[in-house]
């Protein structure tokens, strides 16, 4: 089984390349940290990540540099050969799916001047939580059938 799944931070600028048959691709560090810290401060590993077609543009659309997200994959190895024409090895993680992680105010969009002018993806249980509902609105629920 060829599995992963991590939790951290895009660390850098994120850049959407084309194919040459218009497949959307994009390559991107994230920074993951470790349970044991080094002299107080977490240890930190980073991870080169691989993401194709409609995901890597909406990840783009939608977050940077900086921005949690929460994904699982799969480890992939590969060669190519450098400029200098020696033969390179790397391992990277192919993304298969995700979950946009943290809320605006530690992603620092809370104020006007963070804030970008890119649609929100929508958020169901979010939209339930701002209806306007008149205040006469009273669901028949037994609490004692509430399992929490």
């Amino acid at each position: 089984m060829n599995k992963v799944i991590l939790v951290g931070r895009i660390a850098a600028d994120l850049e959407l390349k084309s194919t040459k048959n218009g497949k959307s691709v994009m390559t991107f560090p994230i920074a993951v940290n470790r349970k044991y810290k080094s002299e107080g401060y977490p240890t930190v590993d980073f991870f080169n990540v691989v993401v194709w077609a409609k995901q890597a543009e909406v990840i783009h659309q939608y977050l940077g540099k900086g921005k949690q997200l929460a994904f699982t994959g799969r480890l992939q190895s590969r060669s190519y050969d450098a400029n200098d024409g020696t033969k390179r090895y790397t391992t990277e993680v192919v993304l298969e799916d995700f979950d946009f992680i943290g809320n605006k105010a530690a992603n620092g969009e809370g104020t006007s001047e963070n804030r970008s002018n890119v649609t929100e993806p929508s958020n169901a249980s979010q939209d339930l939580y701002e209806m306007d509902l008149d205040n006469d609105f009273n669901p028949d629920i037994d609490e004692d059938t509430i399992p929490f």
